[in-house]
């Protein structure tokens, strides 16, 4: 199923998935280093980390929900869609609440806020494999047709392979 939400023939989604992901996961791992070392930059930079993690998990959530709508609510796809989205909402919770604790003193976060930065962190392992299964298994968000010589989605071709005379 293609997805709904495309930018130059990509699934918008999937494209912003990536940043949020990632700078969540460096905020465990800063927020692990600061308790083994307990560096003020490793705290430091996890705040502003989960900070833009949060803001990009919103807007990638916002086209992921377009695309989840789109599903036909009698498959696996919608139901594992539903566990992707609502366990990514508490990974977004999780995270911002962490961001709130340690809101005034950003360089000594508190045991509260670590554990809830690992508790999202371990949550967004779980729902990325969801993720996973919805496009690899699923074909979610995988263009009709898609093949290993499908012409660029620049092309204005779909891409199916064209019928020859």
């Amino acid at each position: 199923m293609e997805a709904r939400a495309k930018m130059m023939g990509h699934s918008l989604h999937q494209m912003l998935i990536a940043f949020p992901l990632g700078l969540l996961a460096t905020a465990v791992v800063f927020d692990l280093a600061y308790v083994v070392w307990r560096g003020e930059g490793w705290a430091t930079a996890s705040f502003y980390m989960i900070a833009a993690g949060v803001i990009g998990g919103v807007a990638a959530a916002v086209f992921g929900l377009v695309d989840w709508l789109a599903l036909p609510q009698a498959t696996r796809a919608y139901r594992v869609g539903l566990w992707h989205g609502l366990g990514n909402a508490l990974v977004l919770v999780l995270f911002a609440a962490s961001w709130l604790l340690r809101r005034d003193a950003p360089t000594e976060p508190g045991a509260a806020a670590i554990v809830l930065s690992v508790a999202g962190g371990g949550l967004a392992l779980a729902t990325a494999w969801l993720g996973g299964e919805l496009v690899d298994r699923l074909g979610v968000g995988v263009d009709d047709g898609a093949h290993l010589d499908a012409p660029s989605s620049l092309s204005g071709r779909p891409a199916a392979p064209e019928a020859r005379p």
